[in-house]
């Protein structure tokens, strides 16, 4: 698609925020890459990062920092209404992209995003960090080997019993008002899982979808008339893919149970729970339960096969693949199709009922904000 750079890659920081000095403190580590510049309208925290993290420059305007030729990607870590304008502006700059999940507020507005990165030539890559799990990629094993044959139902779940953002005391108020963050649990959390889910199904377009959301438990006055908490606590809902698959969805920041059972998938000869992982199948009349040595596969994953240390978390991905050490995983693909099916579910929620993803891809519309 574009050319293979060279190391170290040179890379600018597009938001000095929580998530931000995560994804720094990796780029510090990695002697490929170089991090020249970082932006943030916040000028204090772009300084911060600076210091810090002993970046060169340091920009207030993102364009300013896009301008520059001395930068090879970009790593935008804003919240979910500014990833699309932001990383298409970046993309026509002829940058290539690291964006935080989920991919955009909205679909159409996802959908520009990757059309965009294939109409300029430049790699875009979303975080999706469940993708590079070691039992991600021991389940992508057994599928690939055939070991489950037809897989016809998964399951995907995510479980907080008390952890919304802001009400329940960490993180800011943006990432409960839709007007910022687009969603709640669905976006925060179902996105990981969903895109999981989907990579190991081999990312299959959905044909229906129904859902439902919740904003039902009880929280801090102050913080919730503060905050202006406008997103769901908790979502369900259940996709039709072609043929006979199907996947059920339970994502809940804040629920009244002790735990969900896991995110699984079962297929005609055997089955995959993921964490923690478990292989189950039949022999004859025996019903065999199995665990895996999760620690010895990630060593020869690294040691015999030779490729793990790619594959091992997104950031080391990202920069691998734009160094031509590995493909880039359909990340941008994978996350344009959990767009799709999470905001069904919340369009299903809205009409109560069940939507054909046709009618999603048409209704959907831009919650981009302006930049």
């Amino acid at each position: 698609m574009s050319e293979t750079l060279k190391s170290p890659v040179r890379v600018g920081i597009i938001g000095c925020g929580q998530i931000a000095q995560h994804h720094m403190r990796n780029y510090a580590k990695m002697p490929d890459v170089r991090m020249v510049a970082a932006c943030d309208i916040i000028e204090e925290r772009a300084a911060k990062a600076q210091q810090d993290f002993n970046i060169p420059c340091r920009h207030v305007k993102f364009r300013e920092l896009l301008a520059r030729d001395d930068i090879d990607a970009v790593d935008v870590c804003l919240h979910n209404n500014l990833h699309a304008p932001v990383t298409i502006a970046a993309l026509k700059a002829g940058k290539h992209v690291y964006c935080e999940k989920p991919m955009a507020g909205s679909y159409c507005d996802a959908l520009a995003m990757f059309k965009t990165a294939q109409r300029c030539k430049r790699r875009l890559h979303i975080q999706l960090g469940t993708l590079y799990a070691n039992e991600t990629q021991a389940a992508r094993e057994l599928i690939e080997a055939g070991e489950l044959g037809e897989v016809y139902y998964a399951r995907v779940t995510g479980f907080r019993r008390r952890g919304r953002p802001y009400v329940d005391g960490y993180g800011s108020e943006n990432f409960v008002r839709k007007s910022v963050a687009g969603g709640g649990a669905l976006y925060d959390m179902g996105v990981y899982h969903i895109a999981q889910m989907l990579y190991l199904l081999g990312n299959p377009a959905p044909v229906r979808i129904t859902g439902k959301t919740f904003q039902k438990l009880d929280m801090d006055a102050a913080r919730r008339k503060f905050s202006g908490y406008s997103v769901e606590e908790m979502a369900v809902g259940f996709v039709r893919f072609a043929g006979d698959l199907t996947m059920d969805v339970i994502e809940a920041w804040a629920v009244n149970l002790d735990s969900f059972e896991g995110s699984f998938l079962v297929g005609d000869r055997a089955g995959v729970r993921l964490n923690p992982f478990g292989f189950f199948r039949a022999y004859g009349h025996l019903d065999v339960s199995g665990s895996a040595n999760m620690d010895a596969a990630r060593y020869r994953w690294n040691n015999v096969r030779g490729d793990g240390i790619y594959y091992s978390d997104s950031q080391q991905h990202w920069i691998s693949a734009l160094l031509g050490r590995c493909e880039l995983l359909p990340t941008a693909a994978i996350a344009l199709n959990t767009m799709l099916i999470s905001e069904g579910i919340y369009m299903a929620a809205q009409r109560n009922c069940e939507i054909a993803a046709g009618e999603v891809q048409r209704s959907s519309k831009s919650t981009a904000l302006p930049v």
